[in-house]
């Protein structure tokens, strides 16, 4: 087959656009050049957090035993296809979040471990995710992408300000990293370059130029090729079809006042739909590369959002977060279930001998163990072998370790993707089984 040389970052390009390739056999580069003596590299590390505010069940988080054969709390049954891709981690804590132990406190300093500043100031420390960024964005399209499903409070609850309910991303101690929350924005951040208004998909922008590389490509990923593009076109669509319902969108004027009566407090948002959205946004952003670092907040720390899909639909996601009851075991399992799916999507991606599953990281954390404000140990499961730098099927207990802190699996994470740096937040040193 005729050998191509191909540029540090393969894009298809088109008017106002620009798409990050997958990876393919006959284009093997991830950010440098490939040549006679070294015809290719491997895939990149990938790091996801994702967050589900105010803890969960209080007797179905755990685990025993380990590898395949690993029991899970009924928390976790959404999980049990990939023990043996699992990290099971307890026992961490931030000792920062036990001085306000309210949720503000809990939730603004997770990813960084460090003080926050209370009575509404704003001040907490720039994030392990953005940290990552810093030193590998400039790499890809997008430094990081910052998505969740539930807007940004601004008001103040026990003399914290609720931003740090809202952020668990942070540019810097004073600066909560934008956080998009409608899936046609977090869309156009992936595939538009400029804030060009119009209907036109991005794949017809890209049309001529995919068609130019279908010629110099093998069968295999001529099929890659078109898999992925019309994984692309799939999301386009749905994301069009939510907005002729009204759902999802951001602001588009039509019209210069309103033309029906102010609807009632509340999300009108299908949040099934609205979280499966932004967990195939991810997954398209890693895949073609056009970020390596994300971070994904289902809801928010003393969050409002409601589940009437599985008939809880009486009482808001903090206020069923104090009761341990089924319906709150059925609302911990919904989250666990967006892992589960965005896992699920990663590992049906192949990049050379791995998935995109094994070349990432993809953890879910809580500021909290329970919806009872305890933060003495935090709940974390992590999905994905890293680059086949992590050992799947662990069942890790810090609880009687001295050196507990949260932040030194943050230490292990940097330096899976690449970060080299001796101490972060509260922690001069990392797991060494992660």
């Amino acid at each position: 087959m005729k050998r191509y040389r191909f540029s540090r970052r393969t894009l298809l390009r088109g008017s106002g656009v620009s798409m990050c390739l997958p990876w393919m056999e006959s284009l093997r580069v991830w950010g440098d050049e490939a040549t006679a003596a070294q015809p290719s590299s491997e895939a990149p590390v990938r790091m996801a957090i994702l967050f589900s505010g105010c803890g969960y069940h209080s007797r179905e988080w755990w685990a025993k035993g380990s590898g395949a054969d690993m029991e899970l709390g009924r928390v976790l049954h959404p999980l049990n296809d990939f023990r043996d891709r699992m990290v099971f981690v307890s026992g961490l804590y931030n000792a920062e979040a036990l001085k306000g132990n309210i949720h503000s406190s809990q939730t603004g300093n997770l990813l960084s471990g460090a003080p926050l500043a209370p009575g509404g100031t704003i001040r907490s420390g720039t994030s392990v995710d953005q940290l990552v960024a810093q030193h590998v964005g400039r790499q890809t399209k997008i430094p990081s992408l910052v998505i969740g499903c539930e807007k940004a409070n601004p008001s103040v609850h026990k003399n914290y300000s609720m931003l740090y309910s809202s952020h668990i991303s942070w540019s810097s101690p004073t600066t909560p990293t934008p956080l998009e929350v409608y899936p046609s924005l977090a869309f156009d951040q992936l595939f538009r370059d400029t804030a060009e208004q119009g209907d036109r998909s991005v794949l017809d922008a890209v049309l001529s130029d995919a068609r130019d590389l279908r010629r110099g490509i093998s069968r295999l990923d001529q099929q890659k090729l078109d898999e992925y593009l019309n994984s692309v076109r799939e999301v386009e669509q749905r994301i069009e079809r939510a907005g002729r319902r009204g759902e999802l969108q951001g602001f588009r004027p039509t019209l210069t006042e309103p033309d029906m009566p102010r609807p009632a407090d509340g999300y009108p948002q299908d949040i099934v739909e609205h979280m499966k959205l932004m967990s195939d946004i991810l997954v398209l952003a890693f895949q073609t590369d056009t970020t390596r670092v994300c971070t994904l907040k289902l809801n928010n720390d003393h969050g409002t959002l409601r589940f009437p899909h599985i008939g809880v639909d009486y009482m808001i996601h903090h206020l069923l977060s104090h009761t341990d009851n089924e319906d709150w075991l059925k609302v911990n399992q919904f989250f666990l279930e967006q892992m589960a799916y965005i896992a699920r999507r990663m590992d049906a991606i192949q990049e050379g001998e791995r998935t995109l599953l094994d070349n990432s990281m993809v953890m879910l954390c809580s500021s909290m163990i329970s919806g009872h404000h305890d933060a003495t140990r935090l709940p974390v499961v992590m999905l994905g072998g890293g680059g086949g730098q992590i050992k799947g099927g662990q069942n890790l207990d810090y609880s009687g370790s001295e050196d507990r802190q949260m932040c030194r699996l943050y230490l292990s994470m940097m330096q899976r993707m690449g970060v080299q740096i001796d101490h972060f937040g509260d922690a001069r040193e990392s797991l060494p089984e992660v």
